[in-house]
């Protein structure tokens, strides 16, 4: 029988569990388009040229550059299968979704750190991003949201106060009632009740889900109607323990397995555990993230990973995990791909778990579970997206595609050589 759901490269005799090969749309060659409404790999020259949920892109990482229509939202899931609980779905989630480029540094500071994401939170999640990665750190007699080392922010590598941020997400969550919100903290918060007070200040605590509501033995969650109807739509995990028990926000690893992150989560044919983290296989967290992006960010290269290795990566996890799929998906520059990208696999992924069919357009509202649309004769069109937000079609791939000239690879060795002045100076 075939191991592989989502992409082979070899042939099997038996269905793999995703019937339908991942990449088949992504082989073709680019066909011209001459209308405003071009679909996926329809040539373009503008995002305007796109339909809806899509823009104008390349990949020159694998040797296509030829802009073509990309997709750049996700589907919404809960649009096509609801009443599930809630861990039985997947969700995009950005990593250092704070972390962007040409975001304002501080006045008269140069900021020297890495950057993982192209468009503001707000941008992110009308995109359909449902999980934030944020790092917090006590500075300038606030909390802030920084890039940073040794548990310690510095104004080279701050980007803002926190509570920007999560005033956005208060925003989104009243705009849009249906929609579940989750935010990992990686925590170097301090100050006595400082996440408390800040997500209170934010107005969040509204629509916080209580820890001792959170299953603790690996049980399903609510349904995400039942998360909706009681207002319950923000989930808020820490990696800090001491804070479940003095402040009421989830100590992560008590509820959720991870994979590695950095590196050795992308490295093919290997999906270690997190330190931190119980074992892939552990059925006492009913939770499941997975780390994919590499320690060091390159934007020109994110479309080539967000392509066959994303999906070769997925597969190596869902086996170590005991044939459990991920419930997070956690990418640097969420957007690029080289067609369907990260919105494509997660697709798949919940297709697979939700109704059983190769990808989640093929379920049917009150069908039985296997029971899908046939799709597979009908040409690819844009998916059931968000018309509440919008698509602004920020990331043309304007900046330049060599690697050598990211602004990831500037700061690389400077951030180092600052690294260890400061070092020695401690």
């Amino acid at each position: 029988m075939c191991s592989r759901f989502l992409y082979s490269r070899t042939k099997c005799r038996t269905p793999t569990i995703f019937a339908s090969l991942f990449f088949s749309l992504f082989l073709t060659s680019s066909a011209a388009c001459f209308n405003v409404n071009c679909q996926v790999l329809e040539a373009c020259t503008a995002a305007t040229d796109c339909g809806p949920g899509l823009y104008c892109g390349n990949c020159p990482a694998l040797g296509r550059t030829r802009p073509v229509c990309t997709r750049g939202q996700a589907t919404i899931v809960t649009s096509l299968v609801n009443g599930l609980p809630f861990n039985k779905y997947t969700w995009i989630m950005t990593h250092n979704s704070f972390s962007i480029v040409d975001a304002p540094p501080l006045a008269g500071v140069q900021r020297l750190t890495f950057y993982n994401q192209e468009d503001t939170v707000t941008n992110q999640l009308r995109n359909g991003v449902r999980g934030l990665m944020l790092d917090m750190y006590d500075f300038e007699n606030d909390i802030w949201l920084c890039h940073s080392f040794q548990e310690q922010c510095f104004n080279f590598t701050a980007f803002q106060p926190a509570i920007n941020t999560l005033r956005e997400v208060e925003a989104f969550l009243t705009a849009n009632p249906t929609e579940i919100i989750t935010i990992v903290i990686e925590d170097y918060v301090r100050t006595p009740k400082g996440l408390t007070n800040l997500f209170s200040n934010a107005g969040l605590d509204k629509y916080w889900f209580p820890v001792s509501d959170m299953p603790k033995k690996g049980e399903d969650w609510p349904t995400v109607t039942e998360m909706v109807q009681a207002n319950r739509r923000l989930l808020v995990f820490t990696s800090d323990a001491s804070k479940e028990a003095e402040e009421g926000i989830a100590y992560q690893w008590t509820y959720m397995i991870e994979n590695e992150s950095g590196d050795p989560g992308v490295e093919g044919g290997s999906c270690p555990h997190r330190k931190e983290s119980k074992p892939l296989t552990s059925r006492s967290a009913s939770l499941f993230l997975q780390n994919y992006f590499p320690t060091y960010p390159v934007e020109a290269d994110s479309c080539k990973e967000h392509s066959a290795p994303l999906a070769d990566m997925v597969n190596t996890c869902y086996k170590a995990a005991g044939n459990v799929l991920p419930n997070f998906i956690a990418v640097n520059f969420y957007m690029r791909s080289d067609g369907g990208g990260v919105f494509d696999i997660v697709d798949k992924m919940n297709g697979h778990s939700l109704c059983g069919c190769n990808t989640v357009s093929a379920c049917q509202e009150g069908a039985p579970f296997g029971s899908c649309k046939n799709i597979s004769t009908v040409p690819y069109t844009s998916p059931v997206t968000n018309t509440a937000g919008s698509f602004t079609g920020s990331v043309q791939f304007s900046r330049s595609a060599s690697p050598a000239l990211s602004p990831n690879c500037c700061l690389f060795v400077l951030f180092y050589f600052l690294l260890i002045s400061v070092l020695l100076r401690l």
